[in-house]
């Protein structure tokens, strides 16, 4: 029966159907990081090798958001053009995603002549139904740049959160979208200045016209993740308001209307259209111009959009409120499987600090692959999740080298060296090769349900898992000792073994493509398979040529990575450098008299919130100061206390009390220690 439920149900669901899947298109104004992999392509891309798996009819769609005030100014401070700036990225962006197997079937860009156009229409479209309005409004301006300062460019307090790095759209510690204005002390990123308003015209679009049809749509959307409904609900509840989709710089779509010069599309108005236009591309670029239409107008297409969660707003309500009132039938969002973020060695990423993990820099030290298990193994797909280097290692020698690599190495090195490489297919099985193959039928099924609900995490662990079964097999039927009295036993046990192998090559190749390839060229299987091919068990086996799977990481290469994140949260928060005096003479250092003395007594001035008064004993002599610590320090804290003071200072008279000498004290900005002499000195006892 458990063979029925497992590899021949799996083989009966094999239903051909048609996914279009996109991830948020990635900036092109800098480098590829792990955070990026993380939330929204390396998810994208095992979902689709996976669909491929299933023989469904899927294409994967992306490209580099190249429009935006970011790459202008960033192509103004290089001195060159925005459209080699974005060339560039692109390149550097495409690189990195080849170096760690993401493969689309087009990345295209949106600064490409047919995307322009599109967006346009979409705007005119929208404009024409009456879902945009002209407005003029106060704007933050930058006066000593002389620009007006997109949203993202001006950074305050959260009105909500009270979070301290709010941009002027989003707050990404609360998820709230916001207008600039609603910033508190509001600042220009550019310059650092406080912006000033000053009043310019722009275009709206009307999400509260919107309403009635996305709550509707939302409602269909229950088996969504619950992280990713919670937030559109809470977000759609708190009431739409009017969103400003143009920007008065020179780098983006301009605005099709002839009172609109100087004016472009907001750069996130354009950019998801960038979807469609991508797949357009793909279609002529395949011979077939018109095939986009067969995704983007059919009813029955899967569209799933992978993104990070900071853009869970604009992909399940601006988005589809734009598709929604277009010439064109465009299909709705099936699902946006939005993940959390990643975080760096127990903090936040920043990019600016250079607290992350580039892609290009990661693929110079280590496999690609590597990076694809472990962020998948620690995937963000409910709650904020932490790269951490030594449980990278950890992961990646334990799971992978010290589990299914060293099952591969002692299964292949064991048939060479006793079975000349040849294992025949037995006869018939013993209970407990039946029990185990009846195991992982069952983990297949959990294996590609956890695949089908975006769960990379749950689908990696279990593959591990039928490894552990595959090791604890062997170690329990050790034919090490069973192939010097029954050779069939042992054989039978590295057949199994085998073919547990060839599953996993299979359902763990959406994961690790190279990897398995190795695996099944290393069982002499074909690299080209499908789901169904889980049901058609080994025949005779030929191991081909074996190498090590899966080469243990070293400490080494790990103190490497970890003294480079030293470097940056050193330049990042580098220690403030000390303005020294100019120099004395020693013969005027000489000159100072600076003793231990005791504290007798110690009261607050009145009127001051700073000054005590202070009456010292200096061995039988007494003395006034007045001293700036009560901030730091009460009276009844410094009572008794013998310190160190300078007492051929000329007096002077302060708050009217003569003072006759001087603490010495190290401060800080926010702090004060007196200096106190270490054990029982006697008062009057000179410091030299």
């Amino acid at each position: 029966m458990a063979k029925e439920r497992g590899i021949n149900a799996i083989k009966e669901k094999v239903l051909s159907k048609k996914y279009l899947v996109t991830s948020g298109l990635p900036y092109a104004n800098g480098k590829l990081h792990i955070g990026h992999v993380a939330g929204a392509y390396l998810p994208a891309d095992i979902f689709v090798r996976f669909r491929k798996l299933k023989e469904d009819d899927v294409i994967y769609i992306c490209g580099t958001d190249e429009h935006g005030a970011p790459i202008s100014i960033k192509a103004e401070a290089e001195g060159i053009e925005p459209q080699k700036l974005v060339q560039h990225y692109h390149n550097s962006i495409k690189n990195s995603f080849d170096g760690i197997g993401i493969q689309f079937d087009n990345f295209s860009g949106t600064a490409r002549p047919e995307h322009v156009k599109l967006s346009q229409k979409f705007f005119l479209n929208l404009l024409e139904r009456g879902f945009i309005k002209q407005k003029t409004t106060e704007q933050f301006f930058d006066e000593k740049h002389k620009r007006f300062l997109p949203d993202r460019y001006v950074e305050g307090i959260c009105p909500y959160c009270k979070a301290e790095d709010a941009r002027g759209d989003q707050c990404d510690s609360c998820g709230k979208l916001l207008n600039p204005t609603d910033l508190i002390k509001p600042k220009s990123k550019i310059s650092g200045a406080t912006p000033v308003l000053k009043e310019t015209t722009h275009w709206y679009l009307e999400l509260p016209k919107f309403e009635n049809k996305l709550r509707k749509w939302l409602q269909t959307k229950t088996d969504w993740k619950e992280n990713v409904y919670n937030f559109i609900m809470s977000w759609l509840n708190e009431g739409l308001i009017e969103r400003a989709i143009s920007r008065d710089i020179d780098w983006g779509v301009p605005i099709p209307l002839e009172n609109a010069a100087g004016k472009v599309l907001y750069v996130w108005f354009d950019a998801p259209i960038g979807y469609i236009s991508a797949t357009m591309e793909w279609a002529k670029n395949i011979g077939e111009p018109e095939k986009w239409k067969d995704y983007w107008l059919d009813e029955n297409t899967r569209l799933i959009h992978f993104i990070g969660k900071d853009n869970i707003p604009f992909h399940t309500i601006i988005w589809p409120a734009m598709l929604m009132e277009q010439d064109e039938d465009y299909v709705l969002p099936t699902d946006v499987p939005a993940n959390e973020y990643l975080n760096l060695e127990g903090r936040k990423m920043s990019t600016s600090k250079n607290w992350t993990v580039w892609v290009d820099d990661f693929l110079e030290d280590f496999d690609g692959e590597y990076l694809r298990y472990y962020l998948a193994a620690i995937a963000p797909e409910t709650k904020d999740s932490d790269f951490s280097w030594k449980d990278f290692q950890n992961k990646i020698n334990n799971d992978l080298a010290n589990i299914l690599g060293n099952l591969a190495n002692r299964v292949f090195s064991f048939t060479k060296k006793y079975y000349d490489s040849k294992i025949p297919k037995p006869q018939k099985l013993c209970n407990n090769s039946k029990i185990l193959l009846e195991e992982t039928d069952e983990l297949l099924l959990e294996i590609e349900k956890a695949y089908e609900n975006y769960q990379v995490r749950k689908a990696v662990r279990l593959i591990v898992d039928m490894g552990r079964l595959g090791n604890r097999y062997f170690d329990e039927n050790r034919p090490w000792k069973a192939v010097k009295q029954d050779k069939d036993s042992a054989a039978e046990t590295l057949y199994i073994c085998s073919e547990l192998l060839r599953r996993i090559s299979i359902v763990f190749s959406p994961v690790l493509p190279k990897k398995m390839k190795m695996l099944r060229q290393m069982l002499n299987l074909k690299t080209d398979f499908t789901i169904k091919d889980l049901s058609n068990q080994l025949g005779d086996i030929q191991i081909g040529e074996i190498s090590p799977l899966f080469p243990k990481i070293d400490d080494k290469k790990v103190r490497k990575q970890l003294d480079k994140l030293a470097v940056a949260a050193q330049q990042a928060n580098p220690k403030p450098q000390i303005e020294h005096k100019p120099q004395v003479e020693f013969a005027d250092f000489e000159k100072l008299e600076i003793r231990v003395v005791k504290v007798i007594e110690a009261e607050k001035i009145k009127k001051s919130n700073k000054l005590l008064k202070l009456k010292i004993d200096i061995g039988g002599e007494e003395r006034t100061v007045v001293s700036g610590i009560s901030k730091f320090y009460k009276p009844e804290d410094i009572m008794g206390k013998k310190v160190a003071m300078v007492l051929n200072v000329k007096p002077r008279k302060i708050m009217g009390i003569n003072s006759e000498a001087m603490i010495l004290a190290a401060k800080t900005d926010d702090k004060m220690k007196i200096v106190v002499p270490e054990g029982d000195i006697d008062s009057g006892s000179e410091i030299s």
